[in-house]
């Protein structure tokens, strides 16, 4: 690869990384052809983009950004073989497809491994941050969650209405009743 390619490279991979709100930086380095298909399949099916890009290229695209991203090299996020794995519109769907595919290892081979990600700049490096990535709420999740609780007090005082209504209702019907 020529320098002038290698740096168009760096220069659509930092647009890429610029454009995108959420991305992994995970290790596929012991993984076989087929299971890196397997993979790249399963990210696809979920709207997710895999690519396989060298650290360095990576470093510099993530230089051109606004935000620091230097904690990625401090914590070694950046050593050995990395791709990234570019999520448009949710932050815990690439966690989601990690823990599904482990699912399907053996027990002894825990890969793909997480090594580093970034949801809104917020930087979480190494694979104990799966759990609590995959938790993350989209933000279609939190709207919906907000308008239930918006509803929720609403539907407390239309229920009460009703019940004292029909309580009331009764209470007249039998008062009637007596004076019969």
């Amino acid at each position: 690869m020529t320098k002038e390619q290698k740096f168009q490279l760096v220069e659509e991979l930092g647009q890429k990384l610029a454009a995108t709100d959420y991305f992994y930086i995970i290790d596929a380095s012991t993984m076989t052809v087929a299971e890196i298909n397997g993979f790249r399949k399963a990210c696809f099916g979920k709207g997710l983009e895999y690519k396989v890009v060298k650290n360095k290229l990576i470093e510099k695209a993530l230089d051109t950004l606004e935000a620091d991203y230097s904690e990625f090299a401090s914590a070694g996020v950046l050593k050995g073989m990395s791709g990234i794995i570019f999520s448009p519109e949710s932050a815990s769907e690439p966690a989601k497809v990690l823990k599904d595919f482990r699912k399907d290892m053996p027990k002894d081979r825990k890969i793909p491994v997480l090594k580093g990600a970034s949801v809104d700049g917020a930087i979480f490096a190494g694979d104990d941050k799966l759990e609590s990535l995959s938790a993350i709420k989209s933000k279609n999740e939190l709207i919906a969650d907000v308008v239930a609780l918006l509803q929720s007090p609403a539907k407390n005082v239309v229920s009460a209405l009703q019940s004292s209504g029909q309580t009331i209702t009764g209470i007249l019907k039998t008062l009637e009743e007596r004076g019969e």
